[in-house]
């Protein structure tokens, strides 16, 4: 990955020399090694990670890409580096770094530097693209999602609360082979789930009910996302119609997932569809975005982007309708765009279930 990105600072137009990356999220991309504390300091040729005294150990064995380095005096280490390289213009991480950080580097430190958002565009473009080990890793998620999916299919019943269902889906995962959890897990039903976002609360599910389950596992420092919304004991024609409707939009606009379409264009599929049957005030948010090291990442696919997919991007599809006070529906899978069209990560069903 830091080959990558060095390949692109000896560009003949790259504007800047040398990368100052302090992010966790960048850090563990770029090294492997994920840690609180550390920066990673790239010039064309040159690469140092450096970290305290509490994961040092650790990184010298585990970081193989680049030198490790014991962080003791920051600004001095970063200065060093920099003036050794003949580095004058450091780009640094605009969308990640705050004002009063900008600030301290610009008082402190010697160099320009760079902050128009060429290494963050430069960083996007790196890993929006998956490689096979960054697939495989997304798919080991997909894989412990879906299991904890078919054991909160046996684990509902009338009268569980939402947070027991958000738990029982939590502690599976964690318990089969996920290092952590891609986000605060979701599960809403009956009228909870017309909130897109819902938090779970002591509600008792109630036949019925539309239960909405959105969650996902990480592997490897990479994240799945996944959502399933089932019914319990029975659904009404008008549940059945809505339903049918977000999943027509999902299945259409999933053939528009392909290299060279722009995502606008994609959305556009799945909220034409959704607005025809009568739902269009109720589909606020965007058709997906891009998932890896973390849940939300370039691209975003939504009527705003312009951005064409590319071979190697990992984005999901999850519309949605949601009727205020009554109910709603998401299905949402993940699909990686190959070269001459794409693969759904989702293996889990999404006809109707009704448990």
């Amino acid at each position: 990955m830091i080959k990558k990105l060095q390949e692109l600072l000896n560009l003949p137009d790259c504007k800047i020399d040398g990368c100052l990356i302090v992010s966790p999220e960048n850090r563990f991309y770029f090294t492997g090694f994920e840690s609180s504390d550390g920066a990673l300091l790239v010039t064309k040729d040159k690469a140092l990670f450096i970290t305290d005294s509490r994961y040092i150990e650790a990184a010298q064995k585990a970081v193989t890409s680049c030198e490790v380095g014991l962080l003791e005096k920051y600004y001095e280490q970063v200065s060093e580096f920099f003036e050794n390289a003949g580095a004058e213009a450091v780009g640094i991480e605009a969308s990640r770094l705050t004002v009063s950080q900008l600030e301290t580097l610009e008082n402190v430190l010697p160099f320009e530097f760079v902050f128009d958002n060429t290494l963050d565009t430069y960083i996007e473009s790196l890993r929006s693209v998956k490689n096979h080990a960054e697939i495989e890793s997304i798919k080991a998620a997909q894989r412990i999602a879906e299991k904890a999916l078919l054991h909160a299919y046996d684990f509902i019943k009338e009268g569980v609360t939402e947070k027991e269902i958000q738990l029982e889906l939590d502690f599976f995962m964690l318990k089969n082979g996920a290092e952590a959890l891609s986000f605060e897990t979701i599960a809403v039903a009956g009228k909870n789930s017309s909130k897109p976002h819902g938090v779970p609360s002591d509600y008792r599910v109630q036949k019925g009910d539309f239960i909405t389950m959105d969650f996902g596992a990480v592997v490897n420092g990479y994240h799945s996302d996944m959502t399933r919304t089932v019914a319990l004991g029975f659904a009404t024609d008008e549940m059945k119609k809505v339903y049918e409707t977000v999943l027509r939009a999902q299945t259409e606009s999933i053939k528009k997932y392909l290299p060279g379409v722009p995502c606008s264009e994609a959305d556009k599929v799945a909220r034409d569809i959704i607005a025809e049957a009568g739902y269009g005030d109720y589909f606020g948010h965007g058709l997906g975005h891009g998932v890896g090291v973390e849940i939300h990442e370039y691209p975003s696919v939504s009527p705003r982007s312009d951005t064409l997919l590319r071979e190697g991007f990992v984005v999901t599809d999850e519309p949605g309708i949601y009727l205020p006070d009554k109910f709603g529906v998401r299905i949402e899978d993940m699909i990686y765009i190959t070269e001459d069209g794409n693969i759904d990560l989702t293996e889990a069903d999404k006809q109707l279930i009704i448990l």
